[in-house]
């Protein structure tokens, strides 16, 4: 019975609607973004949960923007950036880019080779790693661009794991509520580290050119759409669509981690557990303290969420690259049609394995990485405010005032929140 009410639910047509918004929200909670959230329910309890109903409209508006960009124009976001700006813009931009999520890749397989072996209870983190990074590139390599999009909404469920995980402990929702709209906060330096790193995670360049790049991909895959400068009348409804589909995505991105600081608030903290390096580490200390179901369902979703943010990852810094040099891109191609493409893809995954065997420390490159993610994201953001008020790339589709009024102040607050992040340091 529940199996036939989830198929009658996945075939409502609102729900097949959703795709780019959906999968790239989802892709934000990924390992490394789950051990920020875990550090800072465990550091600051219910304290720092308003961050994640601050983010919220500003992470809405900007990714508006990302996709809005790519439907109309039917290019992603590194070839509309060349398109207007300096070649040194657009090749300092996707250099960045693409060192960040390397490290990212890094850090999520590291993560989820080591909660599988926490799970298992045996073997090597760093074997489970390099299968996970080969399993990642072999779905990106061989699956059809509509069999991949499925397994990827099929994965955004791992998420939900960790909704449950606060369900099955006790939890005091009058305190949440109150804590969440009035929070106790001192801003010490502590504090204002973690909140730049809440809103670094949050808000992530490689999420602006993934959904760009979706869009981009679900008009190639629809022989029914086209590009909105070309085919005017499809407008109302696409970005309707759009609207919709960025909504519920960045909203079950903020939910689920607002669950996940819940969750390590109310059992981490409230023990005394307030150092969590890692999302395996924030999975480990739940065993003894929540039990072992919560310790089981963060833990595999530790390895759902990675499943889905790996690839996104990947994607996205080859999409940036090949749009800069002009090479074919698409997963609806083989790889002998787009042998960069698939090659990009193919380094920034391996180029994370790798650097899982290397003796670097992985959560100082969690931090290099966080901190590139936060710089770039506000150049990159004020390019795409630009881009979406340039008549000659978008027509007559540019921003709304409400739409550029919070665009802006997205970008400003992301300023301020690199500032303080080297004033901190």
């Amino acid at each position: 019975m529940p199996l036939k009410l989830f198929r009658r639910l996945t075939d409502n047509a609102t729900l097949k609607s959703l795709g780019p918004g959906l999968i790239t929200g989802a892709a934000d909670d990924d390992p490394s973004g789950i051990a920020t959230y875990s550090q800072a329910g465990a550091q600051f309890g219910f304290n720092t949960l308003w961050t994640l109903v601050l983010t919220y409209p500003f992470m809405v508006g900007i990714q508006l923007v990302s996709a809005r960009i790519g439907r109309v124009t039917g290019r992603g976001l590194a070839a509309n950036i060349r398109r207007a700006y300096p070649p040194w813009l657009l090749y300092a931009i996707v250099a960045l880019l693409l060192v960040a999520n390397v490290i990212n890749i890094a850090a999520d397989i590291a993560a989820m080779g080591e909660a599988l072996r926490l799970v298992t209870g045996t073997g090597s983190s760093h074997l489970y790693a390099l299968g996970f990074g080969l399993l990642c590139l072999a779905l990106q390599v061989f699956l059809p661009y509509a069999a991949y999009v499925r397994y990827l909404k099929w994965l955004t469920l791992g998420l939900l794991a960790y909704v449950a995980t606060a369900f099955a402990v006790h939890m005091p929702w009058t305190e949440v509520f109150a804590r969440t709209v009035w929070p106790h906060f001192t801003f010490t330096k502590d504090a204002v580290a973690l909140i730049v790193a809440v809103f670094g995670t949050t808000i992530s360049p490689y999420l602006f050119f993934w959904q760009a790049s979706q869009e981009v991909e679900e008009i190639r895959n629809d022989h029914h759409t086209r590009a909105l400068r070309t085919r005017p009348r499809d407008a109302a409804a696409q970005l309707r669509r759009i609207k919709s589909d960025t909504l519920i995505g960045m909203g079950f991105s903020n939910l689920v981690a607002f669950f996940i600081m819940l969750t390590t608030a109310v059992t981490l903290g409230a023990h005394g557990i307030t150092d969590i390096q890692s999302s395996a580490q924030a999975a480990e200390a739940l065993r003894p303290v929540a039990g072992e179901f919560a310790f089981l369902a963060f833990a595999l979703g530790i390895i759902g969420t990675g499943m889905l943010a790996v690839p996104v990852l990947a994607g996205s810094a080859a999409y940036a690259v090949t749009e800069s040099f002009r090479w074919r891109n698409g997963m609806d191609l083989k790889v002998v049609e787009a042998r960069e493409f698939y090659g990009i893809i193919a380094l920034a995954t391996l180029g994370g394995v790798a650097l899982d065997f290397a003796p670097v420390d992985p959560i100082a490159a969690l931090v290099l990485s966080a901190q590139i993610n936060g710089v770039i994201a506000v150049p990159i953001m004020a390019v795409m405010m630009l881009l979406a008020h340039n008549r000659k790339i978008m027509g007559g589709y540019t921003l709304s005032t409400r739409h550029t009024v919070i665009g802006w102040i997205g970008v400003a607050v992301m300023l301020v929140a690199v500032v303080a992040m080297f004033a901190t340091m």
